[in-house]
């Protein structure tokens, strides 16, 4: 999918038409750092609610599970590392149906689609499904990352964003942070602001955005990723308005 331009449908079109929003499970969690919490995912769903009814723009989104539980814990922990993955998967899967529920109680047809088979509860993830879910104007929520151990759910979305050729992968943070900065600025007060960068030089400079795996991916398929502040109400609007928000990697 390209870059959007002409209005379609009475709405304008979004910077890209399709898009991937990765949410990470942390910011589920709201202030107490675990479990889920119904006003912050509230927060979310009207976000995608209010992009999807002023824009153009075929929405898709990868959730994380570290709300839950976190694989690498896990693994650090003593437990088997491929075990704990599979668990992490299963924790992206509890927040994408509530996700999916606070979405369709807003009047927002979703689909979960899963990498792994829950035929109860979640499509299996089908690529060309998917699309055609995005092009009947649904947003899919893309959950057990991709369905193999020793992957993040980063990778994951960078995977899905290239597989269904969206246009951009959209990172939200959650933690204050509202890009990428030359340092931690939670602790260098001298950290600025990237606006822009480029892949090979997040990876050199092991600069904190996403994991290698999954800036390598946008990469080599020439996917840009805007790393910006998720829960500053409007900022995903802002983004696919083509307004300077967070850090664009290209």
């Amino acid at each position: 999918m390209g870059t959007g331009s002409d209005a379609v449908g009475g709405k304008p079109a979004a910077r890209w038409n399709r898009v991937v929003l990765k949410v990470s499970g942390e910011a589920f969690a709201g202030p107490d750092g675990f479990g889920i919490d119904g006003e912050i995912v509230g927060q979310i769903a009207d976000e995608i609610v209010a992009v999807r009814a002023g824009f153009d723009v075929e929405l898709a989104v990868v959730v994380g599970g570290g709300n839950i539980w976190r694989g690498m814990s896990g693994a650090g922990a003593g437990m088997d590392r491929a075990q704990a993955d599979y668990m992490g998967m299963l924790a992206t899967t509890i927040n994408a149906l509530a996700l999916q529920d606070t979405l369709e109680q807003l009047g927002q047809p979703t689909r979960v689609q899963s990498a792994i088979d829950m035929a109860q509860i979640a499509e299996p993830y089908i690529r060309r499904r998917a699309i055609r879910h995005l092009q009947k104007g649904r947003v899919v929520i893309f959950a057990g990352g991709t369905g193999n151990p020793f992957f993040t759910t980063d990778t994951a979305a960078a995977l899905r964003a290239v597989e269904i050729e969206a246009g951009a992968l959209l990172k939200g943070t959650h933690s204050g942070t509202d890009g990428i900065y030359t340092a931690d600025p939670r602790v260098d007060p001298s950290a600025t602001l990237l606006r822009e960068i480029g892949y090979l030089d997040v990876l050199q400079q092991g600069l904190r955005a996403m994991d290698a795996t999954a800036i390598t991916l946008c990469m080599d398929n020439d996917l840009p990723i805007v790393m910006f502040d998720l829960m500053k109400a409007g900022n995903v609007r802002s983004v696919l308005a083509g307004d300077p928000i967070g850090t664009l990697v290209s």
